[in-house]
């Protein structure tokens, strides 16, 4: 059983009866003040980059079970559920498990650079969520490298004024329950907030996917005068999770929602604590320090990582259990001055982190149970463990990995309807290794620094545009580095070799965008074109036995049109619109140096897993003769896009509809959330090696699902 986390709350500016009036729900208008793209309080129409905000408003009427439910909100974001809250991402990139996406808390990376997890966000607590702002395309200028696709900033509950608590638990027909509290207030100089989720799934609808997760985060703010302010935030979070494997077409199509593993899982360990001393010198000037440690660990005895042979022994093969962990201590320092002369606002700063690694991963030899075929087109029904050899490493590093950098960025108006913004960061990142494997120690060392300009013009009150070029930089992840070259090491008798050659990638973005408020800001509309050039970007070559290749490839291209229309035409509908259609595609990726293989190269084919259209909306009905009511019906598209890299099999793609609907009578509040409300038949995810003998994977999506809650509201507020 789960346990029950309890919670106390005192502390925050803004009431939940304040967070709850009806307001636009994910519409960005000129007034909007954004915090991400310039690391300080800056408006819409002065921010030259594709930005948006999710409001406190739609994270509560959303009641998400996991956090995909309310990013896909956004146009241009497909963050793709992996189950039990484990994700992949796309935003102007393909479907992938790259680190070309960077995750803040409070402005703060969840991670250290270099050490990258796609999963990072399984780590947050959504019943802490203030809200949640995006950033699409390259801020490596301000945040460093990973900030190339785009930048999420999950931004925190603030002590409330007055005494505040919140009680809720959510439940669905497929095991799935959830409780979950907060609860702040402020007393004299110092305030508090606290929240807690803990999550529970037994007996799904697929095999092998159980899983708990308990998060608590607690942050005191104590204002030691009226200009100056010391902040402590504290998040401790345990996950366990059985780890389904995919699905091969049959089972897909006759809705088997089995797995060929019943030993997989993944389990996190996460701590994450900081504290922020806030000054104001005057009016126009400010100054910050941070002081962070992480302290995370993550095992894995991953189903992705079985690899099994058609044609050499079908009837075994093998797997591998892992560890990775870190700890990381840290200081971000920055200062924020404004000038009269041109309106002008500099922020620079620095950072440095220092995060030892450690990671190894040991062998498991399998048996494979077919399925009846025809030979050389079977596939698997069951795996099971034989034995398993911690005596066999297939990987075994430390490393402490040393982040430096510096920022400044300048934003000035030389007239009053033009806004110039300029910035730049050097960014060093240092590894001393020592590779238990191969015996070798050493250094490596990867730096750059990455610039960026733009303009926003705001001729008229009612309308903006705005322009920018902007780089980004991403130095190859150490797991990637230190991965055993297939056919190397082991037990092979060849000697290891690893990914020593990886290249870090660079990235060029051009972008041109702009916004709209029309009807005294009952319509806004907003839009983005982007061309973006990736050179060196980590990608990975899906061989026939589910093991991967890495390399960097020569060149990619990334390009798009992102929109999104809000309209209240009154106080009872909201419509919101949004989506993207792109385009990723290889420039020169050589996948082979052999002259017996027909493809060289893979200049001119598209990527697999990207869609060429995608898209979330969703009309919201709050009806005046029930004023506490509220329904709405969301529309998610994925178009079709390709399995595999050499572009012979596609996925069709899906459209999704789901519901919700809730009330309030005066402190209670009950819910309900249709998934998936026709029952469609769809994968989250569909993928492919190349070989022609290759079958797909499809991560299957759930059926339709039902969840309900009650919600306990108590603000003190006089």
């Amino acid at each position: 059983m789960y346990k029950f986390v309890t919670i106390l709350i005192i502390l925050g500016q803004f009431t939940y009866a304040q967070n709850t009036q009806k307001q636009d729900t994910t519409s960005t208008s000129l007034e909007d003040v954004f915090i991400t793209a310039n690391r300080t309080k800056t408006l819409r129409k002065e921010t030259p980059v594709a930005i948006s905000k999710i409001t406190a408003k739609t994270i509560d009427e959303t009641k998400a079970s996991a956090l995909y439910e309310i990013a896909n909100k956004t146009p241009g974001v497909v963050m793709v559920n992996l189950g039990n809250e484990q994700h992949a991402m796309s935003i102007r990139q393909p479907i992938s498990y790259s680190s070309y996406y960077l995750y803040l808390e409070d402005g703060l990376p969840i991670r250290p650079l270099g050490i990258f997890n796609h999963n990072a966000l399984l780590e947050i607590n959504q019943f802490n969520l203030q809200s949640i702002e995006i950033v699409k395309g390259p801020v490596s200028s301000l945040y460093g490298p990973e900030a190339i696709g785009g930048t999420i900033n999950l931004i925190s509950q603030k002590p409330s004024y007055y005494p505040e608590f919140k009680f809720g638990i959510q439940a669905d027909q497929w095991g799935y329950k959830r409780i979950q509290a907060a609860g702040g207030a402020t007393l004299g100089k110092i305030g508090f907030h606290v929240a807690g989720i803990s999550s529970l799934q037994e007996n799904s609808w697929l095999a092998n996917s159980d899983y708990t997760k308990d998060n608590l985060n607690v942050r005191v703010d104590y204002a030691i005068t009226d200009h100056t302010r010391l902040i402590s935030n504290t998040m401790v979070g345990n996950y366990y999770s059985d780890m389904s494997s995919s699905l091969n077409e049959a089972d897909f199509y006759s809705r088997n929602y089995t797995s060929t593993s019943d030993f997989t899982y993944r389990k996190s360990e996460a701590l994450r604590t900081r504290l922020t001393l806030e000054h104001d010198w005057n009016s126009k000037s400010s100054t910050s320090f941070t002081a962070y440690h992480r302290d995370n660990k993550l095992g894995q005895n991953p189903s992705y990582s079985i690899i099994w042979s058609q044609t050499n022994n079908p009837t075994t093969a093998t797997g591998q259990i892992n560890s990775s962990n870190f700890k990381s201590y840290g200081g971000v320092a920055q200062h924020t001055q404004k000038f009269d002369f041109w309106r002008t606002t500099m922020v620079s700063g620095a950072s440095f982190d220092f995060s030892p690694v450690t990671y190894w991963a040991y062998l498991i030899n399998l048996s494979a149970t077919l399925n009846d075929g025809e030979v050389g087109k079977q596939t698997v029904s069951k795996y099971e463990i034989v034995a398993e050899h911690p005596e066999t490493k297939l990987v075994d590093y430390s490393s402490d990995v040393y982040n430096t950098a510096f920022f400044n960025q300048v934003s000035f108006s030389p007239i009053e309807e033009l806004v110039v913004t300029i910035g730049g960061r050097y960014d060093n990142m240092k590894l001393d290794y020592q590779n238990a494997i191969n015996l070798s120690t050493g250094e490596k060392t990867y730096d750059k620094f990455t610039f960026k300009a733009g303009a926003n013009f705001n001729p008229y009150k009612e309308a903006g545009f705005y322009g920018n070029y902007s780089q980004g930089f991403a130095p190859p992840g150490i797991t990637s580095i230190f991965r055993l070259k297939t056919g190397t090491g082991g037990t092979t008798g060849v000697p290891a070799d690893f990914y020593y050659n990886l290249e870090p990638a660079t990235f060029e973005n051009y972008e041109v965008g702009g916004w709209l408020s029309l009807f005294e800001n009952k319509l806004n509309f907003d839009y983005a074109l982007y061309y973006m050039v990736g050179t060196n970007e980590q990608l990975s070559v899906k061989l026939e036995d589910n093991s991967t290749d890495y390399r960097s490839a020569g060149k990619t291209s990334h390009k798009g049109i992102e929109l999104g229309l809000t309209y209240k035409p009154s106080t009872q509908w909201n419509l919101r619109i949004g989506g993207t259609v792109s385009k990723h595609e290889y420039i020169d990726f050589k996948v082979s140096d052999k002259s017996s293989d027909v493809l060289q190269n893979l200049g001119g084919y598209e990527m697999p897993q990207a869609p060429r259209w995608s898209g979330n909306s969703e009309v919201s009905y709050y009806p005046n003769w029930l004023p506490n009511l509220r329904a709405s019906v969301e529309w998610q598209l994925i178009s079709s896009y390709f399995q595999d890299q050499v572009n012979t099999v596609k996925y069709d793609g899906y459209n999704l509809f789901n519901g919700r609907i809730g009330y309030k009578f005066k402190c209670i509040e009950i819910y309900g959330n249709v998934m998936n409300i026709t029952d469609k038949l769809y994968a989250y995810n569909v993928s492919r090696a190349n070989l022609t003998t290759s079958q797909s994977s499809y991560t299957t999506a759930a059926p339709r699902t039902f969840l309900i809650g009650l919600q306990y509201n108590l603000s003190l507020k006089k």
